[in-house]
């Protein structure tokens, strides 16, 4: 089962990355339930193998690609972002003091500080693109305009997955030409 978590969240986060046209130094938040994706519901059974597998299908992605990881914590730790301290410091986002644990931040958010060179947690980020495992909604950690993007997979696991990119904002009116973006 965990080999198909892998798998499943390889194949989605390199998709959302080919259809978001992410660069070198962009941001991608994830927030991912384990317990959703054994099956459970969201809060119910945190699963750190769960969590580890799915990692490991989009950390290693993102960096071949140089883009920045926030995973986000889940709402005992008012959905902070546990990302590297050099990421959060080019961007800079104010760095706050916990730790996540499984059942105060969730097992996602702990796989990726034991992952990190050099973790820390973010209140508040504005990410480029997301990525969400079982209903954690990400929504307020995105830029302000954000798009869906459709995957070949709907799932990762037994959890449903949602992608997302952003856009710049249209402004002007009728007479605007815009960029595809």
């Amino acid at each position: 089962m965990y080999h198909e978590i892998t798998s499943q969240a390889r194949t989605v986060v390199t998709e959302l990355l080919e259809q978001a046209n992410l660069k070198p130094g962009c941001l991608l938040v994830v927030g991912c339930s384990s317990s959703e994706m054994v099956g459970k519901r969201i809060g119910k059974g945190s699963s750190t193998d769960a969590a580890q597998a799915a990692f490991q299908g989009i950390y290693p992605i993102l960096q071949e690609r140089g883009i920045h990881l926030a995973v986000q914590c889940c709402e005992h730790l008012n959905r902070a972002l546990i990302m590297e301290c050099a990421a959060a410091e080019a961007k800079g986002y104010e760095i706050v003091n916990v730790m996540p644990q499984p059942h105060a931040g969730g097992s996602m958010a702990v796989t990726a500080w034991n992952a990190f060179v050099d973790p820390v947690a973010v209140e508040t980020i504005q990410a480029d693109a997301g990525m969400d495992i079982g209903g954690t909604l990400i929504g307020m950690h995105l830029r302000r305009v954000s798009v869906p993007v459709r995957t070949s997979l709907d799932h990762i696991g037994e959890a449903i997955v949602l992608c997302a990119r952003t856009r710049p904002k249209y402004i002007g009116g009728p007479r605007a030409i815009y960029q595809n973006l």
